[in-house]
């Protein structure tokens, strides 16, 4: 399975989409993809794992990183890929390998860049965060990942989404005492204790902060409920599982204190954290960046959601979402990407190199 980097990047696309990487199997595509970037003579090329990077070595007063994962969601009767019209389906289309196609092509074809240029492709990003290749070289290799700005080509619909919000998910816990449901006054009901809690989250108004220029969107939500011992016991403990999605003007400390706040006399704890990004539009690489794609219609706005920005963040890499994915298609049977975003982001991805 050899890939043509020179091709048309509609026909790159779906020469990706065809060779199956779902994730933990990525590596007949981590192969075809370091072979091909191993044949281009301006480029340093390195293996990790199923991790491919290639850099470019100009001495470049910047440095940017271009970042795309390989894995797919498993598949759904989506493969091999197909066209209809304006339309290629199939597993990933979207999500990400028409992006991951746009940086190969500019891996080939840019080869005197203005700016210095590293580009990732990692393996194992729709599963569990301890298998996450990205994350894995932030912890062992993280000079590999320098850079004054960073793309993570995640599907937008061709939109510049800045930083990502962090994510919080806590069990807050009301307590109770058994007793006979008979005799359920000599007991006291954890389940009816926790409409308090509930209570409080209905009342919560989403905080809106606006973060380097951009409007996110807090939200607070039980996504979980767990409760009772027995059809004749008054249940003396009900577990609520809740979501925080923070903006980037806060720490992880600071949302965990501010959950901690609002469930203040319940036992909160926390099963599961991470840390929110900045976009960092204010540095002149991203604002070149902003300045040479954002046109024709094509918006700047907040990410609401998590991605691997925030591993850029942690390193001190501000970073954006570029992609040409639409993201509500990402991990359907049908997911399809359009065939004219593809080539429009290379265009002014490549408007910004060159």
């Amino acid at each position: 399975m050899r890939l043509d980097l020179f091709s048309d990047v509609a026909d790159l696309t779906a020469a990706i989409v065809d060779i199956e990487s779902v994730s933990g199997a990525e590596g007949p595509l981590a192969d075809a993809v370091e072979e091909a970037l191993r044949a281009l003579p301006h480029l340093a090329v390195e293996r990790d794992g199923n991790n491919v990077i290639a850099r470019t070595d100009l001495g470049r007063a910047e440095r940017v990183v271009l970042a795309g994962h390989l894995d797919t969601v498993p598949l759904n009767g989506n493969l091999p890929s197909r066209m209809e019209g304006d339309r290629l389906y199939g597993c990933g289309t979207t999500d990400m390998k028409s992006g991951v196609a746009v940086a190969l092509r500019l891996a080939a074809t840019v080869t005197e860049p203005t700016r210095d240029i590293t580009f990732v492709f990692y393996e194992c990003e729709e599963i569990e965060a301890e298998r996450n290749g990205l994350r894995r070289l932030a912890a062992a290799r993280p000079e590999l990942l320098a850079g004054d700005f960073a793309v993570l080509m995640e599907p937008t619909g061709a939109h510049i989404e800045g930083g990502c919000q962090g994510t919080l998910r806590v069990e807050v816990t009301a307590k109770g005492e058994r007793a006979h449901s008979a005799r359920a006054w000599m007991g006291s009901n954890a389940i009816h204790t926790a409409g308090r809690i509930l209570d409080v989250l209905r009342a919560y108004e989403p905080a809106r902060p606006v973060v380097d220029g951009l409007e996110y969107h807090e939200g607070l939500n039980a996504v979980f409920i767990q409760g009772g011992v027995a059809g004749n016991v008054i249940p003396d403990e009900c577990v609520v599982t809740v979501n925080y999605r923070f903006a980037p003007d806060k720490s992880l400390a600071e949302a965990e204190a501010y959950v901690r706040e609002v469930f203040d006399g319940y036992d909160v704890k926390v099963t599961d954290a991470a840390s929110a990004a900045r976009p960092g539009l204010t540095h002149p690489a991203a604002a070149a960046f902003v300045s040479s794609v954002a046109s024709g219609g094509t918006e700047v706005r907040a990410k609401l959601g998590w991605t691997d920005v925030a591993r850029f963040s942690e390193l001190g890499v501000p970073a954006v979402n570029y992609g040409p994915g639409e993201p509500t298609l990402a991990h359907t049977k049908d997911e399809y990407v359009e065939m004219p975003l593809i080539a429009d982001c290379e265009r002014r991805m490549r408007a910004w190199l060159c």
